[in-house]
């Protein structure tokens, strides 16, 4: 392609640049020191994600200002037109230097939703938002899952009516990150009751500080508020706020899904790699060294699963299956590191005695089952598996 420097030649480039705005990240961090939290879902105040996300959206202007965001758009919307995966060639050189983590609600933005209104929005619509979200001016959450559709996020209830040049909107959506923080919110609402279960949902980017949207924090068992519900209480939006055709909205919340497990391939990696570490300071059983070596080499396979993802996207293809056998193996990793860390501490994970990098890990134990649930339950990405790669038939409809 044209233009498109090697990658090698890329990575030099964004190393060079890093080094001038970041300090490089330390690798021999001390062994009892620093921070130790190793939570899944932090446990912040609505302040608290405030801050953070303001430190978070300073970082990604700059990125942007500079030229190494939104490495894979159109020039017009400023970014480069670059092959998409080197925006991961991009961030295996950050991980070198010291930048904010970014929370959820950016790739969400990012690498979610503004590839989404790149595909359906219109002319108007990407003018609007994508450069917006893209520098993070905007941010958006996904209004998706509801406690009646369980998995099956085609049954949603949310209500969208036609009313004059708009659309009334009314339900009540779960498990929202980054609904506190964001200006929009991207809704998957049903358009037409009468019509088929996939064919009568439209899809809305609605105004999180609009009249009618009530956004309530979710107590977890971590005793943080990661997660929100949102109430959409005759909520009036425009018709020039929907995102792809009225009634094609499965089409749309497809797209935003199969990105969304694309990008949870990572999950995991560095809480094992902090169990890891915690199992070479510790004096180890037989038993508990080959625990230590089964995470080790599920983490070896988990990089190579990536690696695959992202060598299909170089091909210029779209991952397929791969992205769900990502999603399966990035949750066992979650799990596989919770029942090392179980053996090692035992009794010190009962009781905050003080002694650093213990009691911490509660966070994550109590945090990892989520991801068994978030971005496409465990049990679709096997019935995407069993269908498409296995050739099973369909599970019957209900």
């Amino acid at each position: 392609m044209a233009g498109v420097p090697a990658p090698e030649e890329f990575r030099a480039a964004a190393r060079g640049w890093l080094a001038t705005v970041a300090a490089p990240r330390s690798g021999t961090a001390t062994w009892g020191s620093g921070p130790d939290s190793v939570a899944v879902f932090e446990n912040w105040t609505q302040a608290q994600e405030r801050a953070h996300t303001d430190r978070i959206r300073a970082w990604e202007r700059l990125r942007y200002d500079s030229g190494w965001g939104a490495l894979a758009f159109d020039p017009e919307v400023g970014g480069r037109g670059l092959p998409a995966h080197y925006e991961q060639l991009y961030r295996l050189e950050e991980e070198a230097f010291e930048v904010p983590r970014r929370t959820e609600v950016f790739p969400v933005t990012q690498q979610l939703v503004a590839p989404a209104v790149a595909i359906w929005g219109t002319e108007r619509q990407r003018a609007r938002w994508l450069p917006a979200m893209l520098r993070t001016d905007e941010l958006a959450c996904q209004l998706f899952s509801e406690t009646e559709a369980g998995s099956d996020l085609a049954a949603v209830r949310t209500r969208a009516v036609r009313e004059g040049d708009g659309w009334r909107l009314n339900g009540h959506k779960v498990w929202t990150s980054g609904a506190r923080v964001a200006s929009w919110g991207v809704a998957v609402c049903r358009s037409d009751p009468d019509a088929p279960k996939h064919a009568g949902i439209t899809v809305f980017c609605v105004r999180m500080d609009a009249p009618g949207v009530t956004v309530r924090p979710i107590r977890q068992m971590t005793g943080g508020e990661s997660f929100n519900e949102v109430y959409l209480d005759d909520v009036l939006v425009p018709d020039g706020d929907r995102l792809g055709p009225a009634g094609a909205g499965w089409q749309v919340t497809r797209t935003i899904l199969a990105a969304e497990r694309l990008d949870s391939g990572t999950l995991g990696l560095d809480n094992a790699a902090a169990a890891l570490e915690l199992a070479r300071h510790l004096p180890l059983s037989g038993a508990e060294r080959d625990r230590a070596a089964q995470l080790f080499v599920r983490t070896a396979v988990q990089r190579s699963i990536v690696l695959r993802v992202l060598a299909t996207l170089t091909a210029g293809r779209q991952p397929g299956p791969e992205a769900s056998v990502g999603k399966l193996h990035a949750t066992r990793t979650l799990r596989e590191t919770s029942e090392l860390v179980l053996e090692l501490l035992g009794p010190r994970l009962v009781a905050d005695t003080g002694e650093w990098g213990t009691f911490a890990w509660t966070e994550h134990l109590l945090g990892a089952p989520g991801y068994s649930i978030a971005g496409g339950t465990d049990e679709i990405q096997r019935t995407i598996l069993a269908e498409r790669v296995l050739g099973l038939p369909r599970e019957a409809a209900g």
